[in-house]
């Protein structure tokens, strides 16, 4: 006897694999696998998130009004075009099921979000992998690979797992170069850790473009990565299809109310910019200092270090090193990185930390 059988493109899927928080051999470690914020979340957000529990019987708002207008104001924009999710991904899953299916095809950058080619495969659409360009979104590359099939391009800016940042120039070329029927989606998950004056214009071509999507996470640098809160912007069009596949409670009360306290703390956010910039910099010099023995950063604006060993100490061997001493880090060989880690920047104690294993590393790799 056989049961139900699975759509094929849904096997083909390659399940999301998150980062570890404990070693091989269930050991607890330092997590520095899943680009958490180190310094944890607002007490304000705390404090709201605690005083809901007096709420736990009752739906949250379906409408999510309350924080639509929160962002709305935040943001300089239109309430009623944004729409949430559980966190950004939802968003990300919503655009694919609302404007790609069998027969259309989804672009994404090489060494993009894991992400992208689930929402993609999900929805029976055909993903499309762009080349990169020395591990940066080539614009170019994705305007080549728009056929009459194309009805997505995804590109984080900050990109992850790269950490590399396209202009503002680069992603107005690059929205100017796709027919209007065309969904540009710009994942913005890391915006908010972008050091100086960078933005991309995105937010601003979602307020007039009918083809652009923007998310956004309080995963991040709000640091509520428990509770799921993710949202995005497009035009009423956009909004109103997506809204039409949208669960209709994605989102909690204790989650919302936590939401908007991180909000109002503007101090809060700019103690955790400054010191990941701090920190992010520290770390990449050092590094630079490794690069006679292959290690290389690659340039990032986003809260994670993306380090290439390219010399005799192998990306393997680094992780593995790094978990024997208590720490984990993302390896990413299932992406194509085999020689790549990710390292989330975390406290000056662990980035320290981490700096001195890779040097002990590289020295008994020699």
């Amino acid at each position: 006897m056989t049961g139900p059988s699975p759509k094929p493109w849904i096997m083909d899927i390659a399940p999301y694999v998150p980062g570890k928080s404990k070693t091989d051999d269930g050991r607890k470690a330092i997590k520095l696998s899943s680009n958490e914020n180190p310094l944890g979340t607002s007490p304000a957000a705390r404090a709201a998130f605690a005083g809901a529990a007096a709420c736990l019987e009752r739906y949250p708002d379906a409408s999510g009004t309350e924080l639509r207008e929160a962002l709305a104001a935040r943001h300089g924009l239109d309430p009623a075009r944004i729409i949430y999710g559980n966190g950004s991904d939802e968003v990300l899953h919503l655009a694919a099921g609302a404007f790609a299916g069998p027969g259309d095809e989804v672009i994404y950058v090489n060494y993009g979000f894991t992400v992208y080619p689930i929402a993609t495969k999900r929805v029976g659409a055909t993903p499309v992998v762009a080349p990169d360009r020395d591990y940066a979104t080539d614009v170019d590359a994705i305007l080549a690979s728009v056929t009459d099939r194309t009805r997505i391009v995804f590109v984080a800016n900050p990109n992850n797992p790269t950490g590399t940042h396209a202009s503002r120039a680069e992603i107005a070329r690059l929205h100017a170069g796709l027919r209007d029927d065309i969904l540009l989606v710009l994942d913005h998950a890391y915006a908010e850790y972008i050091e100086g004056d960078v933005d991309d214009g995105g937010m601003e071509l979602a307020k007039s473009a009918p083809n652009v999507l923007v998310t956004r996470t309080f995963s991040k640098m709000y640091g509520l990565a428990a509770e799921r809160i993710g949202w995005g912007y497009a035009s009423a069009a956009i909004i109103e299809a997506m809204h039409r596949i949208r669960l209709p409670f994605s989102i909690t009360i204790a989650g919302t109310a936590a939401a908007l306290a991180a909000l109002k703390d503007e101090a809060f956010v700019a103690h955790c910019r400054a010191e990941n910039a701090k920190w992010r910099r520290w770390f990449t010099d050092e590094i630079a200092k490794l690069g006679n023995a292959g290690l290389r950063a690659v340039p990032s604006q986003a809260n994670f270090v993306l380090v290439l060993f390219e010399g005799r100490l192998t990306g393997e061997a680094a992780y593995h090193g790094l978990m024997d001493a208590g720490y984990i880090v993302r390896w990413l060989p299932g992406q194509g990185l085999p020689h790549g880690l990710r390292i989330t920047i975390g406290s000056e104690a662990e980035t320290r930390a981490v700096v001195d294993i890779l040097q002990r590393l590289v020295a008994q790799a020699r």
